[in-house]
């Protein structure tokens, strides 16, 4: 595999059981990420984007194939290991905002620091963060209390609260009107183009695809086309 990406799969292939029957996802996927692109992943219902996205996310093991995230063999991991990508490598942005309701946006972020066991520390540098993404003024408020565009900026400061390498987005504006969809992607770009957050996408709305520097098209299991240019 080549040096220098954060993200890479060989060969990546993953079949599910169904009944007696087996049922591809991925079919040999190469991939290739490096750190500070923003890229957007493409295609139809089925064609095995989600499954990428859960594989280099390590939340679901490949069937076949590599992946490695920021250097480290995903299937060379333990669970554990698994588990610490998942708390410090990688912050996930999903199309429902999976906000807890009892909490202010401020505790809903929090959440995350706790988790890392980072508790209370401070982070100054997470202010910038906070005015980039339009919320500094709404951590006071719960999640009924804000609009859903809103909601998905904390949980976008959720997911990178703990300065992950890498941001993945999963459908990242299902959820929105086409106003909300535009600010949450313009916040997107900004993390990347001003903080050089590396961002995978996954989208099927080619409007928001737009806003990455390269997009990745797939069909039945396999990249079949690249367009555009990494930064």
């Amino acid at each position: 595999m080549s040096n220098g990406a954060i993200i890479e799969t060989r060969d990546l292939r993953k079949v599910y059981r169904v009944g007696h029957v087996d049922v591809p996802a991925l079919r040999g996927v190469d991939l290739e990420v490096q750190p500070g692109e923003f890229l957007s992943v493409v295609g139809p219902s089925g064609s095995g984007k989600s499954t990428l996205f859960h594989i280099i996310g390590g939340l679901t093991p490949p069937t076949a194939g590599e992946v490695r995230v920021d250097g480290r063999n995903l299937a060379a991991l333990s669970d554990a290991g698994r588990t610490r990508i998942r708390r410090g490598t990688v912050g996930f942005v999903f199309q429902k905002f999976n906000l807890l309701p009892n909490l202010t946006a401020r505790d809903n972020i929090a959440v995350a620091r706790h988790i890392a066991g980072l508790g209370g520390k401070p982070d100054p540098a997470f202010d910038e963060v906070l005015r980039l993404l339009g919320i500094a003024g709404r951590l006071g408020h719960k999640p009924n209390a804000l609009s859903g565009g809103e909601q998905q900026r904390v949980a976008i400061a959720r997911a990178i609260v703990n300065h992950p390498a890498i941001l993945l987005a999963d459908e990242p504006t299902g959820n929105l009107d086409s106003e909300n969809s535009k600010a949450v992607l313009e916040v997107m770009r900004d993390l990347n183009q001003r903080l050089g957050q590396t961002i995978l996408m996954i989208t099927h709305n080619p409007e928001a695809a737009a806003y990455g520097h390269s997009t990745v098209h797939m069909r039945d299991g396999r990249i079949v086309e690249r367009t555009g240019a990494a930064s």
